[in-house]
């Protein structure tokens, strides 16, 4: 009889700590995009050179999750927190992460500005189109007929404006060198969602400029729906307005 070959084929990232706690809602994203992140750090060895910059909102608990150093920030100052770390450490590999209430809402002037300046630093913005952690109110990012705690009759334009199309709004940013929409609904979404983040990564690393990943992820308590209807959800609606692709790429 043959011996069998034992071969690893899944395992969990060094950059992701053994006794984390999870504390994100069944059916959320961030775990997700969280380990993504942790697969490019670990792939590019570079997570003893790394710095993460958590914002307020869902995010603001990277320091549990992440064997990294950890800065926080203010609500929606997380790009200018990482611009600080990034001048004073510039060989250091530093990303933000941060929800659309952060990023889009209370820190879009913070997040224009950072690629306007062109930081060399990697910003992930997680679009769930509501403040999760807070109950559900509506986001710059909210789209039209979302029901919210503060929406609850669906958001109407007359009354709240449209949604902020926050990748859009970077790729017009002549400082920023890469900007991409993904989502996480299915495989090939989670895979095409990695490819940008590394990319993002790779871009710092080699000195390019800034780099912004927008990612249309699920929020099921926030949304009132069960985890699955939470990805139909994506899939059917939100991405018709948050349209998926690269927006601006001058790094090829």
């Amino acid at each position: 009889m043959s011996e069998l070959m034992e071969k690893t084929v899944f395992q969990r990232p060094k950059t992701i700590k053994e006794d984390y706690e999870y504390t994100f809602c069944p059916g959320c994203g961030h775990g997700i995009v969280l380990r993504l992140i942790a697969e490019c750090l670990d792939e590019f060895d570079v997570q003893g050179d790394t710095i993460a910059v958590a914002s307020v909102g869902c995010s603001i608990c990277l320091e549990k999750y992440f064997d990294l150093d950890v800065v926080g920030s203010s609500h929606g100052r997380a790009p200018c927190v990482a611009t600080g770390v990034k001048r004073a450490r510039p060989n250091k590999i530093v990303f933000t992460y941060q929800g659309d209430g952060d990023a889009a809402t209370i820190g879009m002037n913070e997040t224009i500005h950072t690629a306007l300046r062109g930081e060399n630093i990697t910003v992930i913005c997680i679009n769930n189109t509501n403040f999760g952690m807070t109950g559900g109110q509506a986001s710059a990012t909210s789209v039209l007929g979302q029901k919210t705690t503060t929406t609850p009759l669906g958001r109407d334009s007359k009354m709240f404006g449209y949604p902020v199309k926050i990748a859009e709004m970077v790729a017009q940013c002549d400082g920023a060198v890469y900007v991409e929409r993904c989502a996480i609904y299915n495989p090939k979404s989670i895979i095409q969602t990695k490819r940008a983040i590394k990319h993002a990564f790779e871009n710092q690393i080699k000195g390019l400029g800034y780099s912004f990943v927008e990612v249309v992820s699920a929020c099921p308590t926030g949304w009132k729906k069960t985890p699955v209807q939470a990805l139909k959800y994506i899939e059917e609606e939100l991405i018709k307005t948050h349209k998926l692709g690269v927006f601006k790429d001058i790094t090829k």
